[in-house]
Order: structure tokens, then C-alpha cells, then sequence
């Protein structure tokens, strides 16, 4: 069994944004709005999409 994974999407700009805020967001692999990564569910990857739900959207992947 395979770990599983969350598709992020940028949905909203990182301009003007805490600099934490925006640290998780390229933690997460996204470099630009309307970006999306596949990134493995782990407790590390969920809090930083905790952290900066406000600018994401989450899938499934």
C-alpha cells in the first residue's frame, strides 16, 4: 500500500502575506497562483496546508 497523497492547488496570491505564511506555501512546492503539486499526506505536509488554507485548494489525489 502506497502512502496517500493530497493534490494543492494556489488559489490565492502570496503577495503581501506573512513571511511564514508564505515559507509554507514553497515548502509545499507551489510557486505561482493556480500551481498545483501532488504531495504525500504526512503530519508535516497536513500543518502547512493547515497553516495556509486560506490560500489553497485541497484534492484527493
Amino acid at each position: 500500500m502506497s502512502a496517500s497523497k493530497v493534490k494543492v492547488t494556489l488559489v490565492k496570491s502570496t503577495s503581501g502575506r506573512l513571511a511564514a505564511h508564505k515559507a509554507c506555501v514553497r515548502g509545499l512546492g507551489l510557486r505561482r497562483m493556480h500551481h498545483s503539486t501532488v504531495v504525500i499526506d504526512t503530519p508535516e505536509n497536513r500543518g502547512m496546508i493547515n497553516k495556509v488554507s486560506y490560500l489553497l485548494k485541497v484534492e484527493e489525489a
